[in-house]
């Protein structure tokens, strides 16, 4: 099942609509936008010297700080009388960055995220509850609309409030949720503690997305839940939530090509890699009218591949995102990312899938500090457990922590609004 024909587009077709649509974005952009028009000049470029998606190498990327350079509207392409909604990022490492939408391109984002809707398999009949934060973040009102779009029922619980969560799941029998999988998981302690077996309520899906995933903690989710898991991908200065998800198929998210154009280029050289290599995502929007976005430069490590689907859809497919270029960390010349001590975590039956890192810096030499909790019920040997996973760290991380901690379940906090936080980097405080 398919919400709409594109979907199963062939590959030709596809193109043409690419092409089509992305001179009419690169001429909207260079027109309305400063910064395009001062880019096109500066490369000695026109919009006619983009003719098809192959033509975007010529072009440089855009990145967050171009965002904050020209906040907080000064990529907008359209008046602010014609923009009907914004919205922002975190803004976590320094300014927000403000991303605005037109009628229209609210309504190519429902219709993006109600193809993710049916691609996670469900339908018009089908109950959601949607536990991502409504408000400046994108997540609440984007999955939202896209229910809405499909024309299944959503109950606009947003996030927190996580025995209410619980009660309304066992109360109106919802089929899907949407939150962080983070959450999913403390949803499932909840709901213990609240005497429910949460395998028995009629849940059968979790889209979760705005954290990185590994598939060990996607195997936690579906176990601890009895669901299929399923990712969805996407990022406010494109759209939101909706520029790809998992089909049944959970094997690789689907890219709504017509909409958004991906690249995967060298994190380095910001050179394209081969078909299949990992790489940056790069992202093109070709259906913006509020915020046209060109090459901009995620920061998402991934890899397309190009077959078709077994679920029969066409658009290409990227690997679920486990890590950032820029969330790389270094300890004594080591290179790592916080989704590989996730895996070593999720390998071991005795301890939760929650942990923390801390990263702090004496006499010039950083020290890696990984804090890990135990099972509720855990009656073995503690210093035989920390052995084992020490010795996994080592292996996975080529260098051994300085310190691992193995605490008592529910020690480490659990975040219930919001995208958790694992990493802590003490060095220059």
């Amino acid at each position: 099942m398919v919400f709409d024909s594109m979907e199963t587009a062939s590959r030709d077709e596809l193109r043409e609509v690419q092409d089509e649509r992305l001179q009419e974005m690169v001429q909207t952009a260079y027109e309305n936008v400063d910064y395009y028009r001062e880019m096109f000049d500066a490369e000695g470029l026109t919009p006619e010297d983009v003719q098809s998606v192959e033509d975007l190498s010529k072009l440089p990327f855009t990145t967050k700080e171009d965002f904050r350079d020209y906040y907080p509207t000064g990529m907008f392409a359209v008046d602010m009388e014609d923009v009907v909604r914004i919205h922002a990022s975190s803004g976590t490492t320094g300014k927000p960055k403000i991303v605005g939408y037109t009628q229209d391109d609210l309504d190519v984002w429902s219709k993006a995220v109600a193809r993710c809707l049916v691609a996670a398999g469900l339908g018009p009949d089908d109950v959601v509850q949607n536990a991502y934060g409504y408000g400046l973040f994108t997540g609440g009102l984007g999955l939202h609309q896209g229910v809405e779009e499909l024309g299944a029922t959503v109950i606009p619980i947003g996030g927190g409030n996580t025995q209410r969560q619980v009660e309304m799941l066992a109360d109106l029998g919802s089929d899907a949720i949407s939150c962080t999988p983070s959450y999913a998981l403390y949803l499932a302690e909840v709901a213990e503690d609240m005497g429910y077996d949460i395998k028995d309520l009629p849940l059968r899906v979790v889209i979760f997305g705005a954290e990185p995933c590994t598939e060990p903690m996607r195997n936690e989710i579906e176990e601890r839940l009895g669901v299929t898991g399923v990712d969805i991908y996407g990022l406010s200065e494109i759209v939101g939530p909706g520029v790809s998800i998992e089909c049944q198929e959970q094997d690789g998210l689907h890219i709504w090509e017509d909409y958004f154009y991906p690249e995967v280029v060298d994190p380095n050289t910001g050179e394209p890699v081969e078909e299949g290599e990992e790489g940056e995502l790069v992202l093109t929007t070709l259906s913006k009218q509020a915020l046209p976005v060109l090459r901009y430069r995620t920061g998402d490590l991934t890899r397309l591949n190009y077959d078709t689907c077994e679920c029969g859809r066409t658009a290409v497919r990227m690997d679920n995102i486990t890590g950032r270029s820029d969330d790389l960390i270094i300890i004594r010349g080591v290179n790592f990312y916080p989704s590989e001590v996730e895996s070593v975590v999720l390998e071991f039956d005795e301890v939760a899938p929650h942990y923390r890192i801390d990263i702090t810096r004496e006499d010039n030499l950083d020290k890696l500090k990984v804090t890990v909790e135990v099972v509720d019920d855990f009656d073995g040997s503690i210093t035989d457990l920390k052995g084992r996973i020490t010795k996994r760290l080592s292996n996975v991380l080529s260098f051994t922590p300085d310190e691992l901690n193995l605490v008592e379940y529910g020690n480490i906090a659990r975040t219930e609004v919001g995208k958790v936080q694992r990493v802590y980097d003490h060095r220059g405080q």
